[in-house]
């Protein structure tokens, strides 16, 4: 009886012990953004979703503007996949998921080289802000700019804009195991690029991921470094 009794006593301690540290642990950092726009998405990777988020929201909360909607491209997925998410904040709804191309010096159905040089035909990474459409040699067409010095701010430079191009074509999958492949720009479907740049355009964000470590770590917005993000979203918009 007394075996018992104080078995019960010591269940009765181990429990008020366990729920004071609950009460006195720091809270559980939650993600509203991110938890409503994965249940649109369940494919995303919600790592990836809340990488997304995180750039963005780390870019507004240091002179950025407030976007009206964002996108997304895993380029950890084969070009087979439909890889691109366009997502609008303000409802918090799913607009598309739909097949995005990938430079040709990046890889075959696999992305896995990024860069920021000029003619290395590579996509790049990180967090885009839109501006102008505009009609081009590909049609109607989408500028983007790179946040990020050193992984993506050339892409004005090197035209990587948004564009309709016929080699992103899922019968291309079954010819070749792969669909088109661009010179670095996302290349979308040209059924579906009207509404991809109507979407998009007029300073909305793209982020661009893929697993490097080195960019994962020096991110200035994945690592959110307030006085560098500030420093550099005033150069960009005093140009």
């Amino acid at each position: 009886m007394m075996t018992t009794l104080r078995r019960l006593s010591l269940t009765a301690i181990s429990i008020a012990v366990f729920s004071a540290q609950a009460q006195s642990a720091e809270p559980v950092p939650t993600f509203p953004l991110v938890d409503s726009l994965a249940l649109t998405a369940p494919t995303l990777n919600r790592k990836i979703l809340q990488h997304a988020v995180a750039a963005m929201e780390c870019a507004i909360n240091n002179g950025a503007r407030p976007a009206q909607r964002l996108a997304i491209i895993d380029f950890s997925l084969p070009s087979t996949e439909r890889r691109l998410w366009i997502f609008d904040l303000a409802s918090q709804t799913l607009l598309l998921r739909d097949l995005v191309a990938h430079g040709q010096k990046s890889g075959d159905n696999f992305a896995t080289r990024f860069s920021n040089d000029t003619g290395s035909h590579q996509s790049s990474l990180g967090l885009f802000r839109t501006s102008e459409s505009y009609i081009g040699k590909h049609g109607y067409s989408l500028r983007m700019d790179g946040l990020e010095p050193g992984v993506n701010d050339r892409a004005r430079e090197r035209a990587i804009v948004i564009h309709p191009a016929d080699y992103v074509n899922p019968a291309w999958i079954a010819r070749q195991g792969r669909i088109g492949r661009s010179q670095g720009c996302p290349a979308v479907r040209p059924e579906v690029a009207k509404m991809v740049i109507d979407s998009l355009k007029g300073g909305q964000y793209i982020f661009s991921y893929y697993p490097d470590q080195k960019w994962l770590q020096s991110s200035v917005y994945l690592n959110c470094q307030p006085r560098q993000v500030a420093r550099i979203l005033a150069s960009a918009a005093s140009d």
